[in-house]
């Protein structure tokens, strides 16, 4: 069985207008069908990368993320993100399931954890916060980012929310 196929992600959101603006940057295209209660992205060119782990305390859903093919296409999108004024949190150098990655972190108006990120090479631990815990990776914590570093404590037990490319 050859047939191409597609991965279909049905998000419920709060405002569909500030969701289609959103994911229109994020998708880096408008939507092929808009409703007044829906809207829907075909997008040919965009491939699978699906990850599960076992870190992070609340199952399902951990995030989202779009991976880019060079820093240069990251920080083309991150740029265009800032120009639409969506306020995201940069990550170089993230050491995270098993891969080194520059990251652009971003919120959906709904608060969904959007990870666009571009990785450079594997590495052989899940990942290492300032802490230096083996257990630990920085994602952020749900919420509209803020242009500034994560502290020194966001992995600590209590805000581990995980996190995987």
């Amino acid at each position: 069985m050859n047939a191409k196929r597609k991965l279909h992600i049905h998000m419920s959101v709060d405002n569909i207008e500030e969701s289609i603006a959103f994911y229109s940057v994020q998708f880096q295209a408008e939507p092929t069908k808009v409703k007044e209660d829906y809207a829907q992205w075909l997008i040919d060119e965009m491939c699978l990368n699906f990850a599960i782990s076992t870190r992070g305390e609340k199952k399902g859903i951990n995030h989202l993320g779009v991976q880019y093919e060079s820093d240069e296409a990251l920080e083309s999108a991150q740029k265009e993100f800032e120009a639409k004024g969506i306020k995201g949190q940069e990550d170089k150098g993230a050491t995270c399931c098993y891969m080194a990655s520059n990251k652009y972190w971003v919120n959906d108006p709904t608060g969904m954890v959007w990870e666009n990120y571009h990785s450079m090479e594997e590495i052989e631990v899940f990942g290492m916060d300032a802490k230096d815990s083996a257990d630990a990776c920085c994602a952020p914590k749900l919420g509209q980012f803020t242009a500034t570093a994560p502290s020194d404590d966001c992995c600590s037990d209590e805000n581990d929310s995980g996190c995987c490319s």
